[in-house]
């Protein structure tokens, strides 16, 4: 069993930064999300789009930000428990909590901090009949690991940021890249739209529009795929098909944990921590709600910080936490590194014996 201070929930970026403050206060952190890497929908869902409202960066990148994170809590060497799903929670008797995922992990920790942004990401599947029989045999959701695909034939089907940057990606490693889309235009970065083009032109991509995929076919695996452009319908050989077309948010397991729910959001009380019901238990970003509360990344990098305090609190009764600014106390990480600024150097001037003539 996994064994921690704080138990994550969720690795977007309320999630990534709460381990910065934990760390400050001497807290490790483990961190579960059912997606196969950081960074929640801002990964998952618009990794180039611009972010306008984050202090100090007139604009970002949504995966720029998720890289700077991720460097930022670097020092404080935090767990990832990635590609699963959070399933069930725990008290134990002294006041700690089991959170198990869907495929038998266990993390113990003191306090869990449910910071899943909207809820549990789950594919938007196509309506393909059978489609689930085909489901890790052929058929994925995610691009979990690229060398799945190395000489391998693919059908990619979208028209978003991740359908162009993933075969953009993958006609480098794929023997054949299939990219169909039901509209000619396409919903992504200009800068992608503009590769796959490009990659079009080499014949590096096949591109197949206006289109949809309406069948599959195979003997206990993918084989083709059947396509209708137009009045067309024919099929296509591949060996695997690559729906992109989007995540589906849903509070999930979390749903059934006794927590108090209002409109698909864990209720909180923002006058004091962002505490749940349940003591504990707390509740950060766009999954919790209150009175006047904003579904913005800079309120949940607030509801954060105030989070790792109450779980200080709670971890060191009695004991006063004296706030020192990062600015004069520097960062020193569990793994050995320290971040501080360059002091100052005081030199004596020597006196200047001037004669005056």
């Amino acid at each position: 069993m996994i064994q921690t201070d704080i138990v994550i929930i969720g690795a977007g970026p309320t999630g990534l930064f709460a381990v910065f403050e934990a760390g400050l206060l001497k807290m490790r952190c483990h961190i579960i999300d059912a997606l196969p890497q950081p960074g929640g929908q801002l990964t998952e869902l618009y990794p180039k789009k611009p972010i306008f409202d984050i202090p100090g960066y007139p604009s970002v990148g949504a995966g720029e930000l998720i890289d700077n994170l991720m460097e930022q809590i670097k020092q404080f060497e935090p767990g990832f428990t990635l590609n699963e799903q959070a399933a069930t929670i725990d008290k134990q008797e002294d006041g700690t909590f089991i959170v198990t995922t869907n495929k038998g992990t266990q993390v113990q920790g003191k306090a869990v901090a449910i910071a899943g942004g909207l809820g549990s990401f789950e594919p938007r599947k196509p309506i393909i009949e059978n489609i689930e029989a085909y489901e890790e045999k052929g058929v994925e959701y995610f691009v979990k690991n690229p060398e799945l695909f190395r000489d391998k034939k693919i059908v990619i089907a979208g028209g978003g940021d991740s359908a162009l940057d993933w075969s953009i990606f993958l006609a480098d490693v794929a023997a054949e890249v299939t990219l169909v889309h039901r509209r000619n235009e396409f919903r992504g970065a200009l800068d992608s739209v503009d590769k796959v083009i490009e990659l079009k032109k080499s014949g590096k991509i096949n591109l197949i529009t206006p289109a949809e995929i309406t069948g599959i076919k195979g003997d206990g695996k993918v084989e083709s795929l059947v396509i209708e452009k137009g009045e067309e319908t024919f099929e296509l050989e591949t060996d695997y098909f690559i729906p992109l077309f989007g995540l589906s948010p849903k509070l999930g397991p979390i749903a059934n944990w006794g927590l108090e729910i209002e409109k698909n959001a864990i209720k909180v009380n923002n006058a004091l921590d962002y505490q749940t019901n349940i003591e504990g238990i707390y509740a950060i970003g766009d999954v919790n709600t209150y009175p006047g509360k904003l579904k913005l990344i800079l309120c949940g990098f607030h509801e954060a910080t105030l989070m790792c305090q109450s779980v200080y609190n709670r971890m060191n009764p009695g004991k006063k936490f004296v706030l020192k600014y990062t600015t004069v106390s520097g960062v020193d990480g569990f793994d050995g590194t320290r971040k501080e600024a360059e002091k100052a150097v005081v030199k004596a001037i020597d006196k200047i014996n001037i004669n005056i003539f």
